[in-house]
Order: structure tokens, then sequence, then C-alpha cells
């Protein structure tokens, strides 16, 4: 396991792309950058009337949007994410191996349903409070943290306690771009790991950080989900433009020498 902290480096490497973007959409719930394919990152949850850079970004390439993801602004940071994935993820092929999950009704939960015979009885946290989430609560001992908690979240510092103690931990990607990542990734070291969410880059080098499952998006229908991200569309996007897709990072490989 490298350090999660090169995770950064890693993204910035992969999207040296002088590719213009075409359209930023910065959505209620999700963000979409269109350049060499679509790349989403969840917003922030605060909005703002005074971003000094907006009617500026199209025509810029992504080369240049990347580096935002260092930024300790969340906007910069949530554009500069979903400018990587725009790269990464219209170019990998991880999508196309992985396993599509579907949940009639409540796709955003198809992750959980799938994990589900293997959860049972055992010490689960999920960071990130994910809607519908609570149906499971008397299948599991699952623990909810938050950054901003809810009723029955823990707060953030509860990860210190709750991640080294859990069998298996559900990350969201959106811990990338808050730089949450590095430190919650090392506190997971001991558990089975699941990295989900539209955030998610879909990236084999992924597996150096300890990572035991990709479960993220593949874009279904781009009009649609462009549709319906500028529509202050959250969850529904799992019924009109993406789908859950899962990549088991220990799954056998075939020899075709």
């Amino acid at each position: 396991m490298i350090n999660p902290q090169e995770i950064y480096d890693l993204l910035l490497d992969y999207a040296n792309s002088t590719t213009p973007l075409q359209e930023v959409i910065i959505g209620l719930t999700w963000t979409m950058c269109h350049g060499e394919g679509m790349g989403l990152c969840m917003s922030p949850a605060i909005p703002t009337r005074t971003l000094p850079w907006s009617g500026t970004l199209v025509n810029q390439t992504i080369a240049d949007i990347a580096p935002w993801l260092r930024s300790w602004d969340s906007y910069q940071a949530t554009v500069g994410m979903a400018a990587i994935n725009a790269v990464i993820n219209s170019q990998s092929n991880l999508p196309q191996k992985g396993q599509a999950l579907s949940l009639p009704g409540s796709a955003n939960l198809a992750v959980f349903e799938h994990f589900l015979p293997q959860l049972r009885g055992k010490q689960v946290s999920v960071i990130g409070r994910y809607p519908g989430l609570n149906c499971y609560e008397t299948e599991m001992d699952i623990n909810v943290i938050e950054l901003k908690p809810g009723p029955g979240d823990f707060p953030a510092p509860a990860s210190e306690y709750l991640l080294p103690e859990s069998d298996w931990v559900f990350l969201t990607a959106t811990s990338i771009p808050n730089k949450t990542f590095p430190r919650l990734v090392e506190l997971s070291r001991d558990a089975k790991l699941v990295l989900m969410g539209p955030t998610v880059p879909w990236l084999p080098a992924l597996a150096q950080f300890g990572i035991d499952y990709l479960a993220g998006v593949s874009v279904t229908n781009p009009s649609a989900l462009r549709q319906t991200v500028a529509e202050g569309g959250g969850v529904r996007i799992f019924e009109t433009g993406v789908q859950y897709k899962l990549y088991d990072f220990h799954q056998p490989t075939i020899n075709l020498s």
C-alpha cells in the first residue's frame, strides 16, 4: 500500500490533456464537466454567489483546470475532480469489465444491496449519508459518518475510532476533492474497502491504495444525464443517465499468453 496522499499526483498525471472543456454545469447535487467525455463530482453543499471564474471555464483545457483538485476552495476542487473524471472515465475499460448493478426503485442503493449477504453480522462503516440507507439498519451493525451529521450519524472525528474496528468500509469518492481520502484510507487498512459513488475515477492504480472494490458509474444516456444534473437531480441520475458498475480488484485475471 502506497501513501494515500499520492492519489492527487496520480490523478493529475492522467489528466494532462489539452482537450478543451465544452461545458461545465454546477448543479444542486452534481457538478458535470464535458471534455473528452462526461465527468461527475458531487457539488459542494453550501451555495455561493461569489464565484469569480463563472463564465470563463469553457474552452479552457482540462490540463488547466485539473490542478484545481488540490485547491482548498470546495468549488474549485469539485470542478477539478469532474474535469479529471471527464478524461479518465472516458478512457478506462474497468466499467466494461465490471459488474452492472441495479435495484429497481432505489438504484442509488444497488451497491449496498449487492454486498448485503457479506455484510450481515459485520461491523460496517459508511462515509457519507446515502438516501434510504436506514433500511439496512436491522441487517447489519452500521455506522454512518458525515462531515455534517444528521440524526443518527456520527461526526467526522468518529472515523478515528470506528474505521479501525470495521470489517467493511464504504468510502464516498467525494473524499478525494474534500481531502479526507488519505486519512480515511489509512484508518480503513484492516477493512474491506469500497470506494463508491459517481465521483469515482475508474483507475486500476487505485488498488495500490488498499481499495478492494470500485463502485462507480458508467454513463448510459449522456443527454438525459446532462438534463437531470442541470435540473437539480440527485439520486435521480441513477434512473435517467448512469448505472452503477462494480469492479473487484481481486477478481482472477485471464492469461492470454
